[in-house]
């Protein structure tokens, strides 16, 4: 394969599941233009790794959500060490940018909830929840995190149950 047909696949794939990207990014910096500084990291990162991509190994949307995945947790750790008010939770404004801006036409006072809760959870659960929201099954959270399916299970399950805690403690205080 030329360099140059390597280069306009790696374009064509990641245009193609350009959406992964953007959703990671939107639920690891609020600000826009962290945001855009995120998406060129992690589409940087793409083009360096991209040579070790093997089509029979993993599809190219697994591929991305790993990598992607970690640049986002890697670059959350590092500017919550630097600069811990830059950090801001998860507001309705930021679900346009989550959501890729379709369908979004009223903020539900429940999905703003939920997109509060997944900002207060650490980088390796919110990516965790993103993946969920997205079906994708046990097997291949494990192998996009790096986890075993048994983790992934029991890090759902404790999500889970934090969620229903807070819903509950909601509802009793008229929240």
């Amino acid at each position: 394969m030329t360099a140059r047909s390597h280069q306009k696949r790696f374009e064509s794939l990641l245009h193609e599941h350009r959406r992964i990207v953007f959703k990671v990014a939107g639920l690891y910096s609020r600000r826009a233009a962290d945001r855009e500084d995120l998406v060129q990291e992690i589409s940087v990162q793409l083009w360096r790794s991209f040579g070790g991509y093997d089509e029979t190994r993993a599809k190219f949307s697994t591929w991305l959500y790993r990598i992607a995945l970690n640049v986002a947790i890697s670059h959350a750790r590092r500017e919550r060490r630097s600069d811990s008010d830059r950090f801001e939770p998860l507001e309705m404004h930021h679900l346009e940018t989550v959501g890729g801006g379709e369908g979004i036409t009223e903020p539900d006072e429940r999905l703003a909830a939920l997109y509060a809760f997944i900002g207060q959870l650490d980088p390796l659960n919110r990516a965790l929840i993103l993946l969920y929201l997205e079906d994708r099954n046990y097997s291949e959270m494990a192998e996009i995190l790096g986890i075993s399916e048994t983790n992934v299970a029991t890090k759902i399950s404790r999500v889970k149950q934090k969620l229903r805690g807070q819903v509950a403690g909601a509802a009793t205080t008229g929240a």
